[in-house]
C-alpha cells in the first residue's frame, strides 16, 4: 500500500524558511519531493495543514490541496493498473513516477550524460517515445521501462543499441519476466511496447534492425470482467449483514447505473444540469454528457452532498480513504454473495456487456463508454445523447425489472432496496 503526506522539512534550524515537501511511503521505506514552497516555521500550521501568516497563503493552500488531490488520483491508478507493476516498486519508484507525470521538466535527468551523447541508443528513443504519450499509454510504457531497469540496470540499459537488441536479448528479457511471475499477457505488453520503440526508430531512420520479424510475442485470451444477469440482481436484491456496507453496495448500483462511470469521477460530481450530469473523465479526459434516471436520482438524493453532488467523500480525509474503505466493503459484500469478485470496474464491463446482449449495437455502446477512434469520419458525425439515453433506460429496465416487466407509472421500482 501506498501512502503520501505533506512534510514541512524543517530540520537544518539554521535556516529561515523551510521546504514543504511531498513524503511517498511503502513498505516501511520514504522518499519524498519538493512542493516547491519554502516557509517559516510560523508560516506553516501543521496541525491543519494549511499556509498561515503568508500574504499569498491563499494561492498556496488551493495549490496544496490541488497538487494531493492529483497525486492521490496518480496512486490509485498506480494500484488499479496491474501492467504498472505497483508490488515491485520502491517508495522511489512511485515518487520517480509521481514526479513524471505532475513535474515531467524535473524528470528529464534520468538518463546519464553519457548516454545523452549517444543520440541513437534504444534508450534514448524509448524516453523520446514515451514523452508523446499521453494518460494510461504513457503509464505502461514507463511500467516496461521500470522493467528493463530491473532486468539489466539503468547503466547498462542506457548503453544498449538497438543492433544489440536481438532475439536472444528479447528471449532473455522475457524468460526475466516470466521468473518474476508476470502474466503471459502482462508480458506481451512489455514486448510489444519494445516492438513500438523499434519500429519508431525504423520509421525515423536510426536503425534497420527489426528482431520480431522472427520472435513471436505470445498472449493468452483475457478473462472477462462482468457478472451475467443472475448474478447482477442477486447483487442489486441483496441485503447487506451490517448497515455501514449498505453505502458502499448503493455506489456500486449508482455506478453502473450511471454507465460504469469512474469511482473518482462519480465522487467528485458537482450537480445535475438539467436531468444530466456533465463532467470530463479523469482518466482519458473526455467529455460525458449521461441522463439520470430516476433509479439513480433516487440514490443520489440519498446520498446528497454539500459541496460535491454525493457525500460519499464527505466523512474521510481524502479520496484514496474513501477507496480504501469502497474496497473492504465490496469484498464482505462479495463473501456474502459468495462471487469471485465485486468492483466497480465490472460494473462498466457488466452494462456493455449486456447492453450487447439485449441487442443494442456496438456503435451505441461504444458512443455510451466514450470510445471513438478519433478519425475524421468522427469530427463530421455530430453525436446523438438520445441513442445512448434509450440504450441506458433497455439497460436498467432489463436488469432491474426482467426482460418485460418495466413497472407502471408511478410504481416505485421492484429491486432496488434504498
Amino acid at each position: 500500500m501506498v501512502t503520501s503526506n505533506l512534510y514541512f522539512d524543517n530540520r537544518r534550524k539554521n535556516e529561515k524558511s523551510h521546504s514543504l515537501r511531498i513524503n511517498i511511503s511503502k513498505d516501511r521505506k520514504t522518499a519524498s519531493f519538493p512542493l516547491g514552497i519554502q516557509l517559516t516555521e510560523e508560516q506553516w500550521d501543521k496541525e491543519n495543514e494549511k499556509v498561515i501568516n503568508h500574504s499569498e497563503a491563499k494561492f498556496w493552500n488551493n495549490f496544496i490541496s490541488r497538487r494531493k488531490v492529483e497525486i492521490e488520483t496518480l496512486i490509485l491508478k498506480l494500484e488499479d493498473d496491474p501492467t504498472i507493476g505497483l508490488s515491485q516498486m520502491t517508495a522511489k519508484d512511485v515518487r520517480d513516477f509521481l514526479v513524471l507525470k505532475i513535474c515531467p521538466e524535473k524528470a528529464n535527468n534520468s538518463v546519464t550524460t553519457k548516454s545523452k551523447k549517444e543520440e541513437n541508443t534504444f534508450l534514448i528513443w524509448y524516453d523520446r517515445a514515451t514523452e508523446r504519450k499521453k494518460n494510461r499509454t504513457k503509464d505502461i510504457f514507463l511500467a516496461t521501462r521500470r522493467r528493463l531497469v530491473e532486468w539489466i540496470g539503468e547503466e547498462k540499459l542506457s548503453k544498449v543499441k538497438f543492433e544489440d537488441i536481438k532475439i536472444s536479448w528479447l528471449e532473455d528479457f522475457n524468460d526475466f519476466l516470466l521468473n518474476r511471475n508476470n502474466s503471459i499477457n502482462s508480458i506481451s505488453i512489455h514486448l510489444r511496447n519494445i516492438r513500438t520503440i523499434i519500429n519508431y526508430a525504423i520509421d525515423n531512420e536510426v536503425t534497420t534492425n527489426y528482431p520480431f520479424r522472427r520472435f513471436k510475442i505470445k498472449s493468452e485470451p483475457t478473462r472477462k470482467r462482468n457478472f451475467d444477469i443472475t448474478t447482477l440482481r442477486r447483487i442489486f436484491n441483496h441485503q447487506c449483514e451490517e448497515e455501514w456496507q449498505v453505502k458502499y453496495l448503493d455506489f456500486f448500483k449508482l455506478t453502473f447505473m450511471l454507465i460504469g462511470i469512474n469511482v473518482i469521477d462519480l465522487c467528485y460530481l458537482e450537480r445535475i444540469n438539467q436531468g444530466r450530469i456533465e463532467y470530463l473523465r479523469s482518466k482519458t479526459h473526455r467529455p460525458y454528457s449521461i441522463k439520470v434516471e430516476k433509479e439513480a436520482k433516487a440514490i443520489i438524493e440519498k446520498y446528497a452532498g454539500e459541496k460535491y453532488l454525493v457525500n460519499f467523500i464527505d466523512k474521510y480525509e481524502n479520496y484514496r480513504h474513501f477507496y480504501n474503505n469502497l474496497c473492504k466493503g465490496l469484498k464482505a459484500i462479495k463473501e456474502q454473495l459468495k462471487i469471485d469478485e465485486l468492483t466497480t470496474y465490472w460494473a462498466r464491463h457488466s452494462w456493455a456487456t449486456i447492453a450487447h446482449r439485449i441487442g443494442i449495437s456496438k456503435d451505441i455502446i461504444a458512443q455510451a463508454l466514450g470510445h471513438g477512434s478519433h478519425t475524421v469520419t468522427d469530427i463530421y458525425i455530430e453525436v446523438d445523447p438520445k441513442q445512448v439515453d434509450e440504450a441506458n433506460r433497455k439497460v436498467l429496465d432489463y436488469v432491474l425489472y426482467g426482460d418485460n416487466n418495466k413497472p407502471k407509472r408511478g410504481r416505485p421500482p421492484k429491486l432496488i432496496k434504498l
